[in-house]
């Protein structure tokens, strides 16, 4: 089948160059269902802890948040610091799949970019002067191409992306684009000296 062979040039090693293949099929008999698969979460939590940027990581940019907003003396987070902490996490660049590397690894392919991302703390203690934070990301991506993906001019010079564009939407051949569902936890710790 020409769209998975053709596919195989934009996923040509690391642990997720499977994953393309995994959602064409997907695509092709899932019937449009949400898609999940843990590689595509550890993926996510690579990346998120991978992202060294100070001005793009939500994770450092939350961390440097959480040290300057804590009240040291009560040991607390108020509750009038949520906004602050949303400030922060949307100054940053929420997680994608567009570095260089993802070019070749399959990641680029299978989610580039993203829809939706949900970013919620589930749990903060702080003690001693320092602080853990347990944070949920939850994210979700359109496994399909719309028409700006197919006009971009290094896009449509592609087989591969004619081919996917053509078979989303002619419903003789029964693919159907769907969304990727992604989740990752991670743990943030820092103290007060950290600002």
């Amino acid at each position: 089948d020409e769209f998975r062979q053709l596919s195989r040039q934009f996923s040509l090693g690391g642990p997720y160059r499977h994953l393309i293949e995994k959602m064409i099929n997907h695509m092709q008999y899932g019937k449009g269902k949400a898609f999940r698969d843990m590689s595509l979460d550890r993926a996510l939590k690579e990346q998120i802890l991978q992202d060294s940027s100070e001005e793009n990581s939500t994770r450092l940019l939350l961390r440097k948040s959480l040290s300057i907003n804590i009240d040291w003396e009560k040991q607390c987070l108020a509750a009038d610091k949520k906004d602050v902490l949303r400030a922060a996490i949307l100054r940053g660049k929420l997680p994608k799949f567009d570095r260089y590397g993802d070019t070749f690894n399959g990641m680029g392919i299978t989610v580039h970019d993203t829809w939706a991302t949900h970013i919620t703390m589930k749990s903060l203690h702080i003690d001693n002067k320092r602080y853990r934070a347990v944070v949920h990301y939850k994210v979700q991506d359109h496994f399909g191409l719309d028409d700006e993906d197919i006009f971009n001019k290094i896009f449509r010079n592609f087989n591969f992306f004619r081919i996917w564009f053509v078979l989303q939407r002619y419903n003789q051949f029964n693919f159907r684009p769907f969304m990727t569902n992604i989740e990752a936890t991670v743990e943030i710790t820092g103290g007060c000296d950290d600002d």
